[in-house]
């Protein structure tokens, strides 16, 4: 984590009941947002902890934000478009990644890529 944080990945908790019960981070590269290590407790998936981190995310990115995640992880794949982020073409996916991860090519092979525009609201 130590090596994450070094890179400009920042972090973000869940705390429900004096419990941590998840995370998720989000790093600046070059012209994108990339969403970071994104993790729920087990026994509290699909209470909102995830979208209550990513909402707080969305909130503190503007322009592009992307994440990349196993193609075999449908319910993730599912969890991210029902929040707005659409897949890239395969195409695509491997230009991003090439791009913005460093990443072996086999994770390139088995990982999708899914976009979202944020656009942070402007103060009055």
């Amino acid at each position: 984590m130590k090596e994450e944080i070094a890179a400009g990945v920042k972090f973000w908790g869940c705390e429900e009941g004096g419990q941590f019960v998840g995370v998720m981070g989000m790093q600046p590269v070059k012209d994108v947002t990339l969403i970071r290590h994104a993790y729920v407790k087990t026994g509290m998936r699909n209470r909102g902890v995830g979208g209550k981190l990513l909402a707080h995310l969305l909130g503190r990115a503007d322009g592009k934000i992307l994440v990349g995640t196993w193609k075999a992880a449908d319910w993730a794949v599912k969890f991210y478009q029902k929040r707005g982020f659409q897949l890239v073409s395969e195409e695509e996916k491997n230009r991003l990644l090439k791009t913005y991860w460093n990443i072996p090519a086999r994770q390139i092979e088995t990982s999708v890529v899914l976009v979202h525009n944020a656009a942070r609201p402007q103060p009055r």
